[in-house]
């Protein structure tokens, strides 16, 4: 049995307590792909449920890295990257600058 996230509102909050503006939770189903792309802004992804897995494809040695309930992901702006949603999908909260 595995442990509830902290309410939505906390995640959210904690979010924006680490000077994020834009503040949302987003949802992906199982197995969901994001093909290599990139933000004009730093963004952020604690992650509530599920995992996700990145690689940054322009970096001399591309890696897949997994994160999983309470972990954060920070993508520097105009960084490529290429996620994966795990089986199970991911809940996670962005943050935007």
């Amino acid at each position: 049995m595995s442990t509830p996230p902290p309410p939505r509102k906390d995640t959210e909050s904690l979010v924006r307590f680490w000077g994020f503006p834009t503040v949302f939770t987003w949802t992906d189903g199982p197995n969901a792909h994001y093909p290599p792309h990139s933000h004009s802004g730093l963004t952020t992804h604690l992650i509530r449920r599920g995992e996700l897995t990145i690689t940054y494809p322009d970096d001399e040695r591309p890696a897949k890295q997994t994160f999983g309930m309470g972990d954060r992901v920070d993508v520097e702006a105009g960084r490529r990257h290429e996620v994966w949603m795990g089986k199970g999908g991911c809940e996670y909260v962005i943050g935007e600058m």
